[in-house]
């Protein structure tokens, strides 16, 4: 009886499978990869800005505050960006004539705010609130990486919903002292785990609900 495959069928049909099977697999790596990478998430990418402010000279270099700058984000949903008089603050007897200062003093001169790009921002269909993460002892580095160190302001961290659930499963692991939530070289004790811990009961962090769709959905 004549065959109706050729003998090599089998092996081909075999290749066939496995080849399928690695591509599904190099598929789904590749689409992980980009996923997550810096092309997807904009992730450690600069953006242009009107005027190259940089966040290492003024807050590492100079010490200067968050909050002087960022003025609501202790009672407000929002950080808040400095208006061009407070820029001008200073820059008003540092740097007076400086070039690159120059859409400054133009913005204070006209009243047109500067429109900086900004570097974290959420969906519209995310509520965040800065306040209440301040409040409970969520530093800034948690989420914004290590702004004192950044010669121009980029995202730190994607700011996917796995990376906040990560936090809203185990704030233990993130939470610090209230006095130490606007210190950009603060560092986790080696008990950290155990301190957080108290830190959450401190603060009456309820981890039951902090999961919870409508406590970011609303």
């Amino acid at each position: 009886m004549p065959h109706i495959f050729h003998p090599r069928s089998n092996t081909v049909a075999r290749a066939s499978l496995l080849g399928i099977g690695l591509s599904v697999a190099f598929a789904g790596w590749a689409w992980d990869t980009i996923f997550w990478s810096p092309y997807t998430t904009r992730a450690e990418t600069p953006l242009d800005q009107p005027v190259p402010f940089s966040h290492r000279h003024h807050a590492d270099q100079l010490g200067i505050d968050c909050r002087y700058c960022h003025t609501s984000v202790e009672k407000s949903a929002f950080a808040g960006v400095p208006d061009s008089s407070t820029c001008m603050t200073c820059h008003s007897q540092l740097f007076t004539d400086a070039p690159l200062l120059a859409p400054v003093r133009q913005s204070l001169a006209t009243g047109v705010p500067l429109r900086w790009n900004r570097a974290n921002k959420v969906p519209d269909f995310v509520f965040f609130n800065h306040s209440i993460h301040v409040a409970k002892g969520i530093g800034c580095a948690v989420c914004h990486g290590p702004v004192n160190k950044m010669p121009l302001m980029w995202k730190s961290k994607t700011l996917y919903m796995k990376w906040c659930l990560d936090c809203h499963r185990q704030p233990d692991k993130f939470i610090r002292p209230r006095d130490e939530v606007f210190n950009m070289n603060w560092q986790p004790p080696k008990d950290q785990i155990h301190q957080g811990t108290s830190l959450v009961a401190k603060y009456h962090i309820d981890t039951s609900t902090m999961t919870d769709c409508s406590t970011c959905h609303r």
